[in-house]
């Protein structure tokens, strides 16, 4: 069990089991900012799939309308005229076989990769090191594509990826603690806009089953689905 901090075990007590509005939950959030970093919020969602069918995997990507907090540092897997592209769109890093050896050696220091489909050769080669990061580019996820330029921006500007885990929950950043609420619930709300038009054909019975927000650094808060 982790350790929890008296500050923490303090403001469990305040939590009620209670499901609130998106917006009461958010003003019930703010009362937890006592830590002296801006604390990153984040948004869970509990789903009635079965994460063991492919049929119904929940997965993909959104532009949260007020970005997260935080510039995302971007590699990119390209060459010739659109490794140039790439680079004039604000990609952090922009490689082929070298950048590969240098991710290999054990440099992670990235939020993002993408890749054009020509590179998936050099890519392929990395999948033991981001695939269990939620780093290894993707068809499905958008990150393998000839539209450098677009994808780039789109991280730069706040893109966040998200797959439903073992225990069929999906989890995304939502933002910061220093948002105001109305901008911390538009983007809330757009996450959760976003995962119930994704539900699988293939679900039977409730989709979404339960919808909580919390902070780095403290306790949960249940959401009305």
């Amino acid at each position: 069990m982790p350790h929890r901090s008296k500050r923490y075990k303090a403001l469990v007590q305040q939590v009620s089991s209670t499901q609130l509005s998106l917006s009461e939950a958010i003003e019930k959030l703010k009362e937890f900012a006592t830590t002296k970093f801006d604390q990153t919020v984040e948004v869970h969602m509990r789903l009635g799939i079965d994460p063991k069918q492919a049929d119904q995997i929940v997965r993909g990507s959104i532009v949260l309308p007020h970005g997260i907090g935080k510039t995302q540092r971007v590699v990119v897997f390209a060459k010739g005229d659109l490794a140039k592209v790439a680079e004039e769109a604000g990609a952090d890093v922009v490689g082929q076989e070298e950048l590969a050896k240098r991710i290999q050696d054990g440099w992670l220091e990235f939020d993002a990769c993408i890749a054009t489909p020509d590179m998936m050769g050099v890519v392929g080669r990395l999948g033991r090191v981001l695939g269990p990061r939620g780093l290894m580019p993707s068809p499905r996820s958008g990150t393998v594509t000839q539209e450098v330029d677009k994808v780039v921006r789109e991280y730069k500007a706040g893109k966040v990826e998200f797959r439903n885990d073992s225990g069929g929950n999906v989890h995304a950043v939502a933002g910061k603690m220093s948002f105001d609420n109305q901008r911390l619930l538009e983007n809330i709300q757009a996450f959760i806009d976003r995962i119930n038009a994704m539900k699988p054909n293939a679900v039977k019975g409730t989709y979404v089953r339960g919808v909580a927000i919390c902070a780095t650094m403290s306790p949960s808060v249940r959401v009305a689905a």
